[in-house]
């Protein structure tokens, strides 16, 4: 493997911001499985990237405060493993609320629906797990669109309130709102009112 090669794969992790997970498959179009599997040995060894678990690894995110890495982002460490086995996922329950900020506290489990078989996965002292699911719970067009669904049936219908609706609001771009309505029109009704009052004004 040539200096180059592994400055390549550097750089290219370096693009994706700290946080960024990725498996060998991210760089599989471009070089060799025996250049990559080099590169990203001598990256670890030198710190700039640190694997996670067999065969994941991260650009590590560090604290100034706590003075040490912090630990990996889970939700980039699903996507990781979404795109090794070309799986949709979408994550749910806790998960969900997380992501959208409608819960502060870090799920112990983070549970994604898939269209891959069931698999769970240990991560820094966090479970990961995929649900194979029907179709129709992962493949909305837009990820946001199934971000929103789950996170709302997670909340449950006695939960969705006016700050509730809000704060989803308040995170999803308003030129998105048109197409999410359309992307989620057949999901169940209470679902779908919520989603209305969340995108309104649509454009």
């Amino acid at each position: 493997m040539t200096q180059t090669i592994e400055k390549k794969i550097e750089s290219r992790v370096n693009g994706h911001g700290k946080g960024w997970s990725f498996t060998k498959v991210d760089f599989a179009s471009d070089f060799s499985d025996d250049n990559i599997h080099k590169a990203l040995s001598s990256l670890t060894q030198s710190g700039k990237i640190r694997r996670v678990s067999q065969g994941i690894y991260d650009f590590p995110r560090y604290s100034k405060l706590l003075g040490q890495p912090l630990s990996p982002d889970i939700d980039q460490v699903a996507h990781a493993l979404a795109r090794k086995f070309n799986w949709r996922i979408q994550p749910s329950g806790d998960a969900a609320l997380n992501l959208l900020g409608l819960s502060t506290q870090v799920p112990g489990r983070w549970i994604y629906l898939s269209d891959g078989p069931n698999r769970q996965y240990e991560i820094s002292g966090t479970t990961l797990t995929f649900k194979k699911s029907a179709l129709k719970n992962v493949g909305f067009k837009y990820a946001k669109s199934g971000l929103i669904v789950q996170a709302l049936k997670a909340l449950g219908r006695e939960h969705i309130t006016p700050n509730a609706i809000q704060s989803i609001r308040s995170q999803t771009d308003s030129a998105h709102f048109k197409r999410i309505l359309s992307d989620t029109r057949t999901v169940t009704s209470w679902v779908y009112d919520a989603i209305k009052r969340i995108c309104k004004d649509a454009r």
